[in-house]
């Protein structure tokens, strides 16, 4: 039972086809992980633009799996990079919103048999 992701809007997209929400859920599962890493890097570089690509690239998926936080944090770290903020008080934000993307993809890993 998902408790840290909801699917609704995914099977919305799909017309509850069931290879394509595969699809989308696989490309979650193995993509974000390495966005999130891509912005983790930019904070620690303080490389900004970076932060923001990826931070950008992100938000539709973690609105379509419904990781309504997450997505509200991913916001903050884009106008922190758009106003070059400083490091300190973007990386509780950035902690808060892997750890949540973390829970929802090893419950979503459970859920699939992935």
């Amino acid at each position: 039972m998902a408790i840290h992701y909801n699917l609704a809007k995914v099977y919305a997209i799909s017309e509850n086809d069931p290879e394509f929400v595969k699809k989308i859920i696989r490309l979650f599962v193995t993509e974000i992980p390495l966005d999130l890493a891509h912005i983790k890097q930019g904070i620690k570089a303080k490389n900004h633009e970076i932060c923001y690509q990826f931070a950008h690239k992100i938000k539709p998926s973690l609105d379509l799996f419904s990781l309504n936080l997450a997505l509200e944090e991913i916001l903050q770290i884009e106008v922190w990079a758009k106003s070059d903020g400083k490091k300190k008080e973007i990386e509780e934000i950035f902690k808060s919103v892997s750890n949540q993307i973390e829970k929802a993809i090893k419950e979503i890993q459970k859920d699939f048999n992935l």
